[in-house]
This record gives structure tokens, C-alpha cells and sequence, in this order.
């Protein structure tokens, strides 16, 4: 720049100075129509120098600037974003910290401005529905009806979060809805299938559950004890709805139609024991209880008999007081004569093998028989002895 400065002078210089040398100043005419500018050539030179001089340094300030400007723009055009960003991670850092009032404040602030708008709405949906905050909850779903995120963009997890989300607010149609656009994927991600069998449960839809176990059984991620769970919860409701829509026969046949390694499986059982309980079907209920309790080896499955509602049967009674002349002193026989005395309403029977189950050395009693004790005290009367059994629950 400097040397066409320096040459530029120059040119000036010589292009003033020569025509004073040479006595002629010069003379230029320049006509367009009826305009016409007239200059000497020494004037016209100059201006035309002093044009190129300040294009050239307009050019240089502007090549300067415009970096300047862009950086600039750049900085205010993405402030909101960068802001939105920070409220972002600020908010999945108070939702992980279990803050869920902040995580919903900054979350659904964010949302708008930030690249994660499905992922935002959905965590400060679940923070309000963690706060019983169920209105919130429906507005940050709704929000999510509106955003226009693909399953491709949006992943199964921000899915599989929206249907949990549904199911906590009871909106089970809804919830449906989702699962079935995404029903593909139910035998290839564990997580999907146990929203599916949970949501099943709520709809009624035991025999489906029933076919899905199979399926869960071979998820590592599932433990047993949900399976377990699950089982219970379907069985009991599909032998429940076989009663209850139609008549006991129809509730003898689902049980004898089911396959063999299935009826012998003590969940299975004591569902089918609990609805037949619950409906005095009294035969059947006997008939199946009575070689467990002969056997005496299914020690999980006779504990959980003590809570079945069974009215009247002296064939059982008879059955677990054999085993006690037997083992007088054995704490599973005990607690079964105490309860099915109790069941039966002979309470001194029942409070006789209460107060020897007791009063065993090893303490082999739980809540359950203290429980049923306080219970047959207080239909004799005893209310002070039935508060110090009740008071053993705590202790």
C-alpha cells in the first residue's frame, strides 16, 4: 500500500508540474446530452487520484470490518441459543441432582430456543409429574404434540419416556396409541416390552400378558422378581375375569387347559387358590391344597396359604394339625393351625397355637401371625394383650 501511495505522489507530482513547464495547463470537455462538465487536466487528474485514493481506503477498511461484523452478528444473533444451551444443561443437571422444580423451570425455558426441544419437554414433563404437578405435566405434553421431531431424531428413549409419562397420568389411550406406532420395536428393547405388559395389566389384557411372559423371561434386564410380579398380576386377573364374566366352570376349565409346567408354578397356584377363596369355591380350593399340605415340602407356597381367605375346611385343618402331633414344636405348623382356627373363628384353638408360636426360642413368627394374634385377642376381648402383640411389629 505504501508504494502505490509513494507512486500515486509521484504522479501527481509530474502530472502538476509538466504542464506549468511547458506553459499549458491543458483543457478536457466532457458532454452527455445536455450536461457537460469542463475541467483543466491538472484538476481532473487530481480528482480522479483523490477518487482512487479513498476507494482504496474504503476498500481496506471495509476488508477489516467485515470480519469484525460477522464475528459481531454472529455473537448477538446466537446469544439466545447459547443461553438456551446453558439453561439446558443446567436443568439435566438439576433434574439428576433431584431439584425438579428448577429442572422444569429451566428446561421448559430452554426448550424453545435450544436444538433440544422433544428431549427438554419430556424431562420437564416427568420433573413436574414428580412434583404431582399433573396440569404441568399435560402442558409439556401437549407442547411435544406440537414439536415436529422424527423417531429417527428424537430416539426411542425420548419415546419410551413419553409413554412412561402417559401411564403416570392415567391417559392409557393415549399411551396406546404410542406404543402401537412403535410396536416393532417391542421384541427387540426390553424397556419397551415392560411398558407394554404394565400397560396391558391396566387394560384387562391378562392372556396377552400371559403370552408376553415368555418374552420378558429371556430379557437379562428384567429381574425375576418383576416377572414374578407380573405373573401373579396376570393370572390372577385372568382366572378372576373367567369367574366373574362367566361361572365357576368356566373358571375350572381355563385351569385345567393350562399347560402342566405352568400349574406348577406356586405363583400360578396361589393365584388360582386366592379367586378360589375369594368365590368359596370350596372343593376345588381343598382339592388342590391338600397333597401341598400332606407333602409338607412347598414351605413358600403354605406360608402364603395363611393369608388366603379360606372360610371352613376341616380337611385341611385336620391335614396341618397331623403334622403338628407329629412336630409339636415346628413353627410352620403352628402358625397354619393358628390360622385356619382363625379362619374358622374357633378362637381358643387359635390363640392356643398363637401363644406356643410365640413363644418359641428361635422367634420363628413374622408380621403376618402377630398380625392374625392381635386379631383373635381382640375378638376375645383381650384388647391390652392385643396392643403388646401389635406393639411386637415395631419392635
Amino acid at each position: 500500500m505504501k508504494r502505490i501511495l509513494l507512486l500515486l505522489t509521484l504522479f501527481l507530482v509530474v502530472v502538476v508540474i509538466t504542464p506549468m513547464l511547458i506553459g499549458e495547463k491543458g483543457y478536457i470537455l466532457v458532454s452527455i446530452g445536455d450536461f457537460a462538465i469542463e475541467s483543466t487536466v491538472i484538476t481532473a487528474i487530481i480528482t480522479l487520484a483523490l477518487c482512487f485514493l479513498a476507494l482504496a481506503l474504503t476498500i481496506k477498511f471495509f476488508r477489516g470490518g467485515i470480519s469484525f461484523s460477522f464475528a459481531a452478528w454472529n455473537k448477538i444473533a446466537f446469544a439466545s441459543r447459547r443461553r438456551a444451551l446453558k439453561d439446558f444443561n443446567k436443568g439435566i443437571a438439576a433434574y439428576v441432582l433431584g431439584d425438579y422444580k428448577q429442572a422444569e423451570h429451566l428446561l421448559a425455558k430452554s426448550a424453545d430456543a435450544s436444538t433440544f426441544e422433544h428431549i427438554a419437554y419430556l424431562v420437564a414433563a416427568d420433573a413436574a409429574q414428580k412434583q404431582a404437578l399433573k396440569p404441568n405435566t399435560d402442558h409439556y405434553l401437549g407442547l411435544l404434540e406440537q414439536t415436529t421431531n422424527t423417531f429417527k431424531e428424537a430416539g426411542l428413549e425420548a419415546v419410551l419416556i413419553k409413554i412412561k409419562l402417559l401411564i403416570g397420568q392415567q391417559n392409557y389411550q393415549q399411551a396406546r396409541t404410542v406404543i402401537d406406532e412403535y410396536h416393532k420395536h417391542i421384541g427387540h428393547d426390553a424397556r419397551l416390552l415392560r411398558l407394554e405388559i404394565e400397560l396391558s395389566l391396566v387394560e384387562q389384557r391378562f392372556d396377552y400378558v400371559i403370552k408376553q411372559l415368555n418374552t420378558a423371561q429371556k430379557q437379562k434386564s428384567i429381574s425375576t422378581q418383576t416377572i414374578t410380579l407380573w405373573q401373579q398380576q396376570a393370572f390372577y386377573g385372568a382366572f378372576n375375569s373367567q369367574i366373574k364374566q362367566q361361572d365357576k366352570n368356566a373358571l375350572l376349565e381355563y385351569w385345567q387347559q393350562l399347560p402342566k409346567k405352568i400349574k406348577q408354578s406356586e405363583t400360578v397356584v396361589l393365584a388360582y387358590c386366592q379367586v378360589l377363596a375369594e368365590n368359596q369355591v370350596n372343593e376345588p380350593l381343598a382339592k388342590l391344597l391338600l397333597p401341598v399340605i400332606k407333602k409338607g415340602n412347598a414351605i413358600s407356597l403354605l406360608k402364603a396359604v395363611r393369608t388366603l381367605p379360606i372360610t371352613q375346611d376341616d380337611r385341611l385343618m385336620a391335614a396341618a394339625q397331623k403334622h403338628l402331633h407329629s412336630e409339636p414344636h415346628n413353627a410352620l405348623w403352628l402358625s397354619l393351625v393358628a390360622h385356619f382356627a382363625m379362619a374358622s373363628q374357633q378362637w381358643p384353638l387359635a390363640e392356643k397355637a398363637f401363644n406356643s408360636l410365640v413363644n418359641l426360642e428361635d422367634k420363628s413368627y413374622d408380621k403376618v401371625d402377630l398380625l392374625a394374634f392381635s386379631l383373635v385377642l381382640e375378638q376375645q376381648g383381650h384388647l391390652d394383650r392385643a396392643n403388646q402383640v401389635l406393639r411386637k411389629i415395631h419392635a
